[in-house]
């Protein structure tokens, strides 16, 4: 690695671990005395899963780990992918740092802004590694998971923030609202996937909206809806898998 990729690298590995820190901080301590998730049930919001599906935060930072390491290794990972990607990861883990921050904090306007912020920088960046040539899987598999939930993510922090600010939501009920939402997200699955031919993007979705519909269980309207897009969100995954298969 030459010198600029190397101050590079630095960089993102402090950032990662300060990222990876803040959130455990936040949770075991926890920050402000509250954790991440007491703060998200203080919300009606039926958009929201079942705690257990946040534990992908811990795949991510393990992905993102594995990513870190493998940059290590020349014949491993494509370098030259880096050198694009590396600022955007930096901002990337800066800007989830700042969420929690005010998110613990109650700053809930503040936190789609950031959440936004996140959520451009991890499109730039995937965008960035797919129009690179010679990437290799543990280029763009990491983000393609942190990219998922993170849309999902967008929309959830949405959907509270409109709650804190006593939106009327046009004078939908909480389900129609819900549904609608659920319906937007699995339409942005699907054509991110097709456009981008990435069949784990929409996977997370499918792992949200299960968690949704078991949190969700007695929203009749949002469970059904959750499961009816989810085995649609698998089913088109499996015929892409067949598709490919066969070429």
């Amino acid at each position: 690695m030459n010198k600029k990729v190397i101050v590079l690298y630095i960089l993102s590995v402090l950032s990662y671990l300060l990222m990876v820190g803040m959130n455990a901080y936040a949770n075991i301590l926890p920050l402000n005395g509250q954790t991440t998730e007491e703060i998200s049930d203080r919300f009606d919001v039926l958009f929201t899963p079942a705690g257990y599906v946040f534990s992908i935060w811990s795949v991510i930072y393990i992905l993102l780990a594995i990513w870190l390491v493998y940059l290590l290794f020349p014949k491993s990972v494509n370098h030259n992918v880096f050198q694009k990607t590396g600022l955007w990861f930096i901002i990337s883990s800066l800007l989830n740092t700042s969420w929690i921050l005010l998110w613990h904090y109650e700053y809930f306007n503040w936190t789609f802004a950031v959440m936004v912020g996140l959520l451009v920088s991890l499109i730039i960046l995937y965008s960035l590694i797919k129009r690179s040539s010679g990437r290799r899987l543990m280029d763009w598999l990491p983000f393609s998971v942190y990219l998922g939930w993170v849309s999902v993510a967008t929309i959830s922090n949405a959907s509270i923030v409109l709650d804190y600010n006593n939106w009327s939501r046009w004078g939908l009920s909480d389900a129609t609202w819900s549904v609608t939402m659920l319906v937007v997200g699995a339409l942005i699955a699907l054509i991110f996937s097709l456009k981008n031919e990435d069949i784990v993007y929409p996977l997370v979705f499918v792992w949200a909206y299960f968690g949704i519909a078991v949190e969700q269980f007695d929203v009749p309207l949002v469970k059904n809806t959750t499961l009816a897009l989810g085995i649609l969100l698998i089913s088109f995954v499996l015929f892409h898998l067949i598709i490919r298969y066969k070429r």
